[in-house]
């Protein structure tokens, strides 16, 4: 579906820390229509609670985080912390201050948040995973079960398998130039860069977007090359993408959206990731 609730995706899930290796160039590049707001309901439940009702000191504060905690895990050198490189990237894209990126560095071998990972069923057997960042894992872990089990929901193995860990880069669908950038010109694009999927994806402006896929080591490049090109990327993320999806009612779809939200809602949840069709 994606370090804040956009960290929920740019939507209600921060849809999204064991890193995939894979080779972007053994893999087939793939191009994905969207659809549309209005043939999916969950394409509007998604969009319930989005960045722009998220406060932007504790978007900044989330970010601090996961810069501690990159720096405690590989060292302060993104040249030599690809973990923190993303990160980095990541805060760029959401227009954090240099000045807090640095001061975020300089601290992180002080952290002592951990981060966790929990697997999780939803409604109608979705599957979540839910990024932790917290200096409490018993505190957390009796918050997340209060709301799993409020809204119909359980911690549960075996959801991991689900999803591939992947780079994203969200890109207009205007160059610099101010021409239209299609799908199969992006498609183009993709291949020249290293991508390994592109994505026609509706922003929570319903602005229409496209959405780069890459593998995680190669965000950075992949990020880069896009900007070479042209092409006018507004973000960047690391999420867990799903491999099968899930089919909910409508019942089910307004209980999963009050999950996804109370989960957004608790300061140590940094991102949902969903696998809801």
């Amino acid at each position: 579906m994606s370090v804040g609730a956009t960290l929920l995706r740019g939507n209600v899930l921060f849809r999204r820390h064991l890193w995939t290796f894979l080779d972007p160039t053994s893999r087939p590049i793939h191009a994905s229509c969207a659809v549309f707001a209005g043939h999916n309901k969950w394409s509007k439940v998604k969009q319930v609670k989005g960045p722009k009702d998220i406060a932007r000191s504790r978007l900044f504060q989330k970010l601090s985080m996961l810069i501690r905690l990159a720096v405690k895990e590989g060292g302060p050198s993104p040249e030599m912390n690809t973990n923190l490189a993303n990160v980095i990237e990541q805060c760029r894209s959401k227009s954090m201050p240099k000045a807090s990126i640095e001061a975020a560095i300089a601290g992180g071998d002080k952290s002592k948040s951990a981060f966790l990972l929990y697997e999780a069923r939803g409604p109608g057997g979705s599957c979540l995973l839910i990024e932790i960042l917290t200096d409490s894992p018993k505190r957390t872990s009796q918050e997340i079960r209060r709301i799993m089990n409020k809204y119909r929901g359980l911690l549960a193995d075996g959801v991991r398998h689900n999803f591939e860990k992947k780079g994203i880069i969200v890109v207009g669908t205007q160059d610099q130039a101010g021409n239209p950038v299609s799908l199969e010109q992006a498609l183009e694009l993709a291949i020249e860069a290293g991508a390994e999927d592109v994505q026609e994806e509706e922003d929570e402006d319903e602005k229409m977007t496209l959405k780069f896929i890459c593998s995680v080591p190669t965000l950075r490049q992949v990020r880069e090359k896009l900007d070479v090109l042209g092409l006018c990327s507004h973000s960047v993320s690391l999420e867990f993408i799903p491999t099968v999806t899930a089919q909910l009612s409508d019942e089910e779809m307004d209980w999963a959206s009050q999950l996804l939200q109370a989960l957004g809602d608790c300061e140590d949840v940094i991102r949902v990731h969903d696998n809801i069709a």
